[in-house]
């Protein structure tokens, strides 16, 4: 006969389970590392598939493949072209299968970075990460996010671990454009301003650890961003490239999912519905972040979410991060257009439900076009609505007040 009070008393244990992917297995940093690093790839597997864009295997072929070809690897390399989408999933799943691969290797930007991810945890391979840019942590965390073939944002998958290894070679993230370590800054500093909102009043022990370390990476952005940008390579520059790759992934890993987005992320997926290629993952994201911070000047009148925006807006000028819609090249939208990222940005699964209020639609397309408002504008004026003219028609960043509410 079973016994109620240990029934009772498992299924009260069994509810605090949880898991988290903290951190990869290894991590490999300096310069000139790649020769050093081959050791560790080869304790995971002889076989590797290489994923990457097109020029980034290009440079693969001057850089790393020389390395393997010395150490006897067999390899082939894929392109994940056009993007991180399923049916490029499908054309290396294949690609993995006929080349017998035991461990993949990705290798460029984020989205390249998202597809060797999952396409190790779909075929249960070991994964390698080598990032070109330090644009994002992906390279780091146990999440990938899938996106249509024209680059619209679809959904994330949670992985079941992070990368078995991260190599950062310094002299590969140099090799990348300025406006990659710009868009990484942004997504990074996002991390303080969703994890606070949503994980700031919790109190387990790691979520704590993971809101305080959001802080650190918003400081150390904040204080050595500017002088990183103007000395390339130097040491305060390795510590930007750490705090957008390294730390920010960090946060993600100790905080769980809901550490790692809220609204910022969530306006970068429904841009993704009106954007081609016109802006770069943490350009969206940074932008998201002032977009949220004026829901909550709007909606709650809260005037530290204004003084945090005029202080950001101040930074992205310092550093060129986009302020507004026209700075993302999107000052042409129309309404039809505004309200279908609005919609995508407050789907039922969206991330932006993780905020402490409800949004209404107008509210946020309100917020989407007055990310630049003087402070003055307060919780009074929240029925503001944006000046947007007839399809076709150029875009307006004002607002006008409705004084009906």
């Amino acid at each position: 006969m079973s016994n109620p009070s240990k029934e009772k008393l498992s299924t009260q244990m069994s509810s605090t389970i949880f898991t988290l992917t903290v951190a990869p297995a290894k991590v490999i940093r300096g310069s000139q590392i790649l020769t050093i690093a081959l050791e560790s790839i080869a304790s995971l597997g002889s076989r590797p598939l290489i994923v990457g864009g097109n020029n980034t295997l290009s440079l693969v072929k001057q850089t790393l493949q020389p390395l393997l070809v010395e150490k006897e690897f067999q390899f082939t390399k894929s392109s994940y072209t056009p993007d991180c989408s399923e049916a490029s999933l499908k054309a290396l799943k294949t690609a993995a299968k006929e080349h017998k691969a035991d461990v993949i290797i990705g290798i460029g930007g984020g989205k390249a970075l998202d597809t060797a991810k999952l396409l190790a945890h779909q075929l249960h391979l070991p994964v390698v990460t080598i990032p070109t840019s330090a644009a994002t942590c992906a390279a780091w965390t146990a999440l990938s996010n899938v996106y249509s073939d024209e680059g619209v944002f679809l959904y994330d998958v949670p992985l079941s671990r992070c990368p078995d290894l991260l190599i950062l070679d310094y002299d590969l993230i140099q090799t990348a454009p300025q406006r990659t370590l710009v868009a990484g800054i942004g997504d990074a500093i996002a991390k303080w301003y969703e994890a606070s909102v949503s994980s700031g009043h919790l109190e387990q022990t790691l979520i704590i650890a993971a809101v305080q370390q959001a802080r650190v990476l918003r400081d150390i952005l904040f204080q050595k961003s500017v002088a990183a940008l103007q000395q390339p390579g130097s040491d305060v520059w390795r510590e930007v490239v750490d705090a957008t790759i390294l730390l920010a992934g960090v946060i993600g890993g100790l905080g769980g999912a809901q550490c790692r987005t809220v609204a910022a992320h969530a306006v970068h997926n429904g841009l993704t519905q009106i954007s081609r290629g016109s802006s770069i993952h943490g350009e969206k994201v940074a932008y998201g972040i002032l977009v949220q911070l004026r829901l909550e000047e709007m909606i709650l009148g809260n005037q530290l979410a204004a003084a945090a925006r005029q202080q950001l807006l101040k930074f992205y000028t310092e550093i060129g991060l986009p302020k507004n819609l026209g700075d993302l090249h999107l000052d042409d939208i129309t309404l039809s257009q505004l309200r279908r990222a609005a919609e995508v940005t407050l789907a039922p699964n969206s991330d932006i439900h993780r905020l402490p209020f409800k949004v209404a639609i107008e509210q946020l397309m309100a917020a989407m076009v007055s990310t630049t408002a003087p402070i003055e504008i307060s919780r009074a004026q929240s029925g503001l609505t944006p000046v947007i003219k007839e399809e076709g028609e150029e875009f307006s960043d004002d607002v006008k007040l409705d004084r009906s509410i």
